[in-house]
């Protein structure tokens, strides 16, 4: 007689069965090939409470317990401020998904709502100094964070279209303020699509936009500007009938950059032009010559 599987036992072999395809291949591949993990790293998993954060944490717990190295994980729930019934779902999905969850509480959302420029922005980097600090005094190297595929996509359009700059997101980044800690993006390479079809399959509800400062908005991308986003989310959508691979073509154009057919690119923080080696560059020999 074949035991029954648990809540938490059903969705976790969704992820090998179902959406292995979609979801624990593609971010199994993005910790490999970014090297995300490394022997004895110790991570702190920023879970917001939403799909992609809760979704992650899964998919950590998973691959420490099957991992061919060791490595140390803590689930990090940083309380902002959210109202009753947020902060219950939020406790109530750890709880189905048997994620242990170390939560601490902050006033952002109280100091973000009364600031009257840019909240969403001042929230963002407020979460971020927050989850470092914290994650730092609990020992942690490196936290990890749930942005997927369509993240980074969106993104690198936006800065684009209303940032002139080409700037993508990148799956891994030192912390400019706090030594010898790292940001990584385990979900770099699942699409946001197979997100929703997981949760969905699995009857799962998590929370969208908590913010005090926008209650119902179900399009906050904490500080990405979630109007503008939409707008970016609607655009790509509308590419994709006439080339599928719209989405696929970007996240490519990124990991493939010509820095010789730029004008001009920031390195550093310092902002370089196409002349300052012109000349030099039209001296040398072209390849194969």
């Amino acid at each position: 007689m074949s035991r029954e599987l648990t809540a938490c036992q059903q969705i976790e072999r969704s992820l090998f069965k179902k959406y292995r395809k979609e979801i624990w291949n593609p971010f199994v591949y993005a910790v490999k090939h970014y090297e995300l993990i490394r022997p004895g790293d110790r991570i702190a998993v920023c879970i917001s409470g939403g799909k992609d954060s809760m979704l992650m944490a899964k998919l950590m717990q998973l691959l420490r317990r099957h991992s061919d190295f060791p490595f140390d994980l803590v689930y990090l729930v940083m309380d902002p401020g959210y109202n009753a019934i947020n902060r219950g779902r939020i406790e109530q999905n750890a709880a189905l998904l048997e994620i242990p969850i170390t939560v601490f509480e902050t006033d952002i959302f109280a100091i973000a709502n009364s600031s009257e420029k840019s909240p969403c922005y001042l929230c963002a980097r407020m979460r971020r100094g927050h989850l470092y600090s914290k994650a730092q005094s609990l020992g942690c190297n490196k936290i990890a964070l749930g942005h997927h595929f369509n993240d980074v996509i969106e993104t690198t359009v936006m800065g684009m279209f209303y940032g002139s700059q080409l700037q993508a997101m990148p799956p891994k980044l030192h912390s400019a303020n706090f030594a010898g800690m790292e940001l990584i993006r385990p979900l770099y390479c699942v699409h946001e699509d197979s997100i929703i079809a997981w949760r969905r399959s699995n009857d799962l509800e998590f929370i969208q936009c908590a913010c005090r400062f926008t209650e119902n908005c179900t399009m906050c991308d904490n500080g990405g500007g979630g109007s503008k986003r939409q707008e970016i989310k609607t655009l790509l959508k509308r590419l994709r009938r006439d080339n599928p691979d719209i989405e696929k073509s970007i996240f490519n154009s990124i990991h493939a950059v010509s820095l010789d057919t730029m004008v001009g690119y920031k390195s550093k923080g310092v902002l370089h032009s196409f002349l300052d080696d012109y000349d030099e560059r039209g001296q040398a020999p072209l390849p194969g010559e």
